[in-house]
Parts: structure tokens; C-alpha cells; sequence
């Protein structure tokens, strides 16, 4: 590894979106789909809901959430709250009222923005069916004991409706405070503080709410600049969801560098591959190969629609990587290693590494972050060139879980490094590659689901007994939800039934594609042996010839 030098430059996420609208005020910031923004334009809407929350007595370290779809609004708002020292917490636009609430109640978020729809999600009525108190209020004031937290719905449209307020009077409250009230606020926000709570799924019941910081996410923006030498110049391309710290990060990286950031919206492959070759995108970081392969496997792709790409970033097994490699020959593709704790990456691929080492090594880790691996049994550290659980300490990385002290003790150790839950090489040259998780956890389709958290809806099943929630292998998704489930005596439950019970009521990706009723399960002493369920599933899928499970879909989830 190339030694670099880069002087530290940190801000504050308020101060950062001024300065890039001081510098280059009619330069496009974001993209998405057909509609563009400058960066004095952002600058702007995000100085207007500063404004307005400032108007609706928001104070330093308030919690303010989003619940919306793909949408610039999530940009301003995110900025907005940031310049006056809240603190914005997205919420996963496919949670269902379950997880909704306990995302809104743990985050004790005072204002949530969100939006209705007669197309696509009805986002607010998600809400109201999450907390029916709020259609009940004589008063946009709200004050209930289910979210005793809770003041203010915004809902982004004309529409009046009892216990919310809407844009208009979202314009009057803005009107009523000065600019000098913004500065001042502005002012005294420190780098160090929370920026913004990223939601990620963990082993208990519940997401867990990572606490980021503004240096943070400057260190992060820096690091790609280092790394993938990102430049004013670049038209940075995702289609990550903007509660997913990739779609935050990336966005604010390019707001670091001066760049402009295209999004697809609503994800659509076809809409994604004439975005990168008709804007004549630089760099593409789809992450995930759930994304890009429907790109690069689209009908209406050409061999020459990715020339103006210079760079990309996707993880993947590496007969993935080198296939995916042969679409973009003249543009390295770069692997990672990433985490929301870690501000999306902690290691990263070099410009120049050997391409096997690209395809097969996450990459060195980012500037400034140590790693360790250790013994996952005693906790003692390896040298280079070993397996063992991922520890990591570094200026990018989160501050603790918010609400949390318990397991803050548990992960954080005497000298502030995290224990990731993760099995990793640290090879003899210093790339950190993921391998496996001692975390009960899948990924599906690039999106964390704890099996706890599953585990925890279908219990509520008046049938159900005990279940035990493991990963199926899945060509689409890499993996999918399956459900071991012993029944209560004398009761009765079908796969079907089991799988309606969970739409509308829990996000599609957490839903168990596979239901497996049993009487007698894999015991190791007196723990159930999980990875002989995940072994019985796989095999049982591999007899059957079932490569990828049913698509599921929802009333909200088109």
C-alpha cells in the first residue's frame, strides 16, 4: 500500500452545504431522476426547514426522522436539522407499523417528515395506522403516552388533516424565524456532535441506532477522495435508499468533494443504466450485486454505455466480481468491506491493487482506522495474517448505539476499539476481508435483518411455540429468511398462512420466504444448533432444484 498524505479538513454538515454553495451556487449538487438542484438550491431548502423546526421550538440534540421515499427532500431535511445541532434519524422506507413504531419511540423523535401517495407508498397512512392518537388530536401538537416524544407529523403536501401540518404551514412557520436565528444556532454546532442515528439491524429484537458524527462523515468524505480519487468533476451514480448509510454517505461524500450526486429515484434498472450512460456518470457505486447485476442484464444495455466510467464499487463473491469486471473493463472495479458503525466503508479496494486482489480482498483499510483481529473464543489478538473477530477504532467510525449503555460496555473495549461480531482476514500485507458473522444475522439483497427480530413478529402468531429464523441461500437476494416453527399443541398453521400473517406488518425483505414446521429440533447442550437448520434448508433447496425463492409483495411495496 501506497503511502499518501492528506491534511484534515472537517466541518460541520451545515457549514459544509454553505460553503459548496458559496463556491459554486448554480453547479448541480443532486440528481434524482429528472429533477436537479443546485447547490445554492439545496443550501436553501435546507436553510427553510431549519427555519421551520427552529419555528416548532427544536433544540440541540432533538431527534428529527424522515419517513419518505427516494426524494430530494431527504437531502434538505437531513441538512436542515444538521445546521441547528439536531439530530436526523431516516427511518427504512419499507418498515411496516411494527417496526415503525419502535423506531420512532426508541429514537424519541420530536418531528418526522413524511408523505402520502395514491401511487406509490402512502407513507403517512402507514403512520397513522402505526399511531391511531394522531387522527384523534385537536391539535398538529401532539402529546400521547404510546410516543410521549412525538410533537410534530409533517406531511409534505396542501392537504389539511387533523393532528399534522402540511407545507403551507410549513412555509408560515419558516417565515417567522430570521436568518440570524439560523447563524446563531449554526454557529455553536461542534464536529464532534451527532449528526445523524443510522438505524442497522442487529442480534436483539429491535434496529439498533448507530450514532454518527458531522467528522464523521467529513473523514468518510476524505477518505474517498483519497481512496477512489474523487473530484469536483465526478457525476457520482447510486441507487442506495436514503435511510441505507450508503445512500447517506455517498451523497455527502459528493457534497465533500463538490461533485454531483445522480440517484435513480425508486430503483429501476432501466431507469439506472440510461442515467449512467446519458448523464455520462463517472463514478458508479451500486454495492451490491443485487443491484448492478439487473443493470448490466438489462435488454436494453449496450456495450459502450458504461465509457464514461472511470471507477465502480460492488461486493460479491469473486466469480461475481469478474464477471461483473468485463462490463467496465477500462474502470477498476473496487471491493469493500463496510458497516453503517463504520460510516458505509471500512475498507476499500486501491485504484491500482492486482485485479485478483480486488476481486478476492475487501481492500486496505480506509485512512486512519486500526484494525485488530482476535480470537473469538478468548479475545486475544492475532497477528497479521489470520482469521479471527474484527476489531477496528478510527476517526469515521460511530460514537455507540443511542440509548444503549448496556451494550456500549459490551462492544466497545477499555480502549475504544468496537467489536464487530465479525469474522474477518487480516492478511500479512493489511486487507481486511469479510468471511463470515458470528452475529446472528443475514443479508437480504443488501439490507441487515436480524433473525431476532423476526423471530420476535412470528411469536406473536397465536399457533406458534417456538421458532428459530436462519438464512436460505438465494441466487436473487444471497440469502432469504427461513422459519423453523414447532406449533403450540393441538394448534395448527399452514407456510402460507404463516407468511400472510407477516405482510403488511413487518418489511417484505424480513418476511420468511421458507416455512419448515418441526417437532424436534438440533440441539448442541442446551442451545438449538441453528447452523444445522441452515444446513437442512440449503440441502433440502439444492434436491429440489430451487435456486431463488418467491417474489413477495405488499399493498404498500410495488
Amino acid at each position: 500500500m501506497k503511502e499518501k498524505r492528506s491534511w484534515i479538513n472537517t466541518t460541520t454538515l451545515g457549514d459544509l452545504i454553505d460553503m459548496r454553495a458559496d463556491l459554486h451556487p448554480e453547479k448541480e449538487a443532486i440528481v434524482f431522476r429528472d429533477e436537479r438542484h443546485s447547490y445554492s438550491d439545496i443550501a436553501r431548502e435546507a436553510e427553510h426547514i431549519s427555519k421551520s423546526l427552529l419555528a416548532l421550538g427544536v433544540e440541540p440534540g432533538d431527534r428529527i426522522g424522515y419517513f419518505l421515499g427516494e426524494c430530494v427532500e431527504t437531502v434538505s431535511i437531513m441538512l436542515g436539522a444538521s445546521k441547528i445541532g439536531a439530530i436526523c434519524a431516516p427511518i427504512n422506507s419499507r418498515f411496516k407499523p411494527r417496526e415503525l413504531g419502535q423506531v420512532i419511540v426508541h429514537a424519541g423523535m420530536k418531528v418526522v417528515f413524511t408523505s402520502a401517495s395514491d401511487t406509490g407508498t402512502n407513507f403517512n397512512e402507514l403512520i397513522q395506522r402505526t399511531f391511531p392518537q394522531i387522527a384523534k388530536s385537536e391539535s398538529s401538537s401532539l402529546k400521547f403516552d404510546e410516543a410521549p416524544e412525538l410533537q410534530t407529523i409533517v406531511v409534505l403536501d396542501q392537504l389539511e388533516r387533523p393532528g399534522t401540518i402540511n407545507l403551507t404551514d410549513l412555509e408560515r412557520l419558516a417565515e417567522s424565524v430570521s436568518d440570524e436565528e439560523v447563524h446563531f444556532r449554526q454557529a455553536g454546532v461542534r464536529v464532534r456532535e451527532t449528526a445523524i442515528i443510522m438505524y442497522t439491524s442487529g442480534t436483539t429484537a429491535m434496529p439498533k441506532g448507530a450514532l454518527l458524527s458531522h467528522e464523521a462523515f467529513s473523514r468518510y468524505g476524505m477518505s474517498l477522495q483519497e481512496r477512489m480519487l474523487l473530484n469536483e468533476d465526478d457525476k457520482i451514480w447510486s441507487a442506495l435508499p436514503m435511510f441505507h448509510i450508503g445512500g447517506v454517505a455517498f451523497m455527502l461524500a459528493s457534497i465533500f468533494v463538490g461533485g454531483t450526486y445522480f440517484h435513480t429515484g425508486y430503483f429501476d434498472p432501466g431507469v439506472a443504466l440510461a442515467q449512467i450512460r446519458d448523464e455520462s456518470c463517472t463514478v458508479a457505486l451500486p454495492a451490491f450485486e443485487t443491484i448492478w447485476l439487473p443493470i448490466l442484464t438489462h435488454v436494453d444495455r449496450n456495450e459502450n454505455d458504461f465509457d464514461s466510467l472511470r471507477t465502480l464499487m460492488c461486493v460479491g463473491v469473486p466469480e461475481r466480481l469478474r464477471e461483473f469486471q468485463k462490463a467496465t473493463p477500462d474502470a477498476p472495479l473496487l471491493n469493500a468491506v463496510g458497516q453503517t458503525e463504520a460510516c458505509a466503508f471500512l475498507g476499500l479496494s486501491e485504484l491500482d491493487d492486482d485485479p485478483e486482489l480486488r476481486f478476492t480482498k475487501g481492500g486496505f483499510p480506509m485512512p486512519g482506522l486500526e484494525v485488530e483481529v482476535h480470537d473469538p473464543e478468548t479475545g486475544d489478538k492475532l497477528p497479521y495474517g489470520s482469521i479471527g473477530e474484527l476489531w477496528y477504532r478510527g476517526p469515521a467510525m460511530f460514537d455507540g448505539y443511542f440509548r444503549d449503555q448496556e451494550l456500549n460496555a459490551e462492544v466497545f473495549d477499555e480502549r475504544g476499539f468496537f467489536r464487530t461480531g465479525d469474522i474477518c482476514e487480516l492478511d500479512g500485507d493489511g486487507r481486511v476481508t469479510f468471511l463470515s458473522r458470528l452475529k446472528d444475522m443475514l443479508k437480504v439483497g443488501g439490507e441487515n435483518v436480524a433473525a431476532a427480530e423476526v423471530e420476535g413478529y412470528l411469536l406473536t402468531h397465536p399457533a406458534v411455540a417456538l421458532v428459530q429464523v436462519v438464512a436460505a441461500p438465494d441466487e436473487r437476494y444471497v440469502e432469504v429468511p427461513a422459519a423453523y416453527i414447532q406449533l403450540k399443541p393441538d394448534e395448527e398453521a399452514t407456510e402460507q398462512e404463516i407468511i400472510d400473517f407477516c405482510k403488511d406488518e413487518i418489511a417484505t425483505y424480513r418476511i420468511p420466504r421458507y416455512v419448515r414446521f418441526v417437532d424436534e429440533w438440533p440441539m448442541s447442550g442446551t442451545k438449538i444448533q441453528k447452523f444445522a437448520l441452515r444446513e437442512l434448508i440449503a440441502e433440502e433447496l439444492q434436491s429440489k432444484g430451487i435456486k431463488s425463492a418467491k417474489k413477495i409483495s405488499s399493498s404498500e411495496e410495488k
